[in-house]
């Protein structure tokens, strides 16, 4: 089982920025991906960006590259989503995810954040 924490979301005004983290702790080990998700109100949840833990293999969502950035600390098992230029439509639940590798479908998340960009 790994358990999976999410922290770092708020209110942040247009062209803003934001930074996400997300431990997961319990049975992790070297071969798993990361991933960030988020939910809009009446959207389905969408993917954003994912890390391999064991390349460094990043992934983002097209309405994203430019603007965030995921990066991970392999020794506290963390992932960082750094959020630049956010626009309104950001605005979503963010929800972290893990899955082994050789698996397509994310096995365990988080009970997410929710970043709000608003003026």
């Amino acid at each position: 089982q790994v358990h999976v924490v999410e922290s770092g979301g708020g209110l942040v005004q247009p062209g803003g920025s934001l930074r996400l983290s997300c431990a997961a702790s319990g049975r992790t080990t070297a071969n798993y991906v990361m991933a960030w998700f988020r939910q809009a109100p009446g959207m389905e949840r969408r993917f954003v960006s994912s890390v391999s833990w064991s390349t460094g293999t990043t992934n983002y969502a097209e309405f994203v590259k430019g603007r965030f950035t995921i990066s991970r600390d392999s020794a506290k098992n963390l992932v960082f989503l750094q959020m630049n230029s956010l626009k309104p439509e950001d605005t979503a639940v963010y929800y972290c995810a893990v899955r082994r590798a050789y698996l397509s479908t994310y096995e365990y998340w988080g009970q997410g954040t929710q970043v709000t960009v608003s003026s």
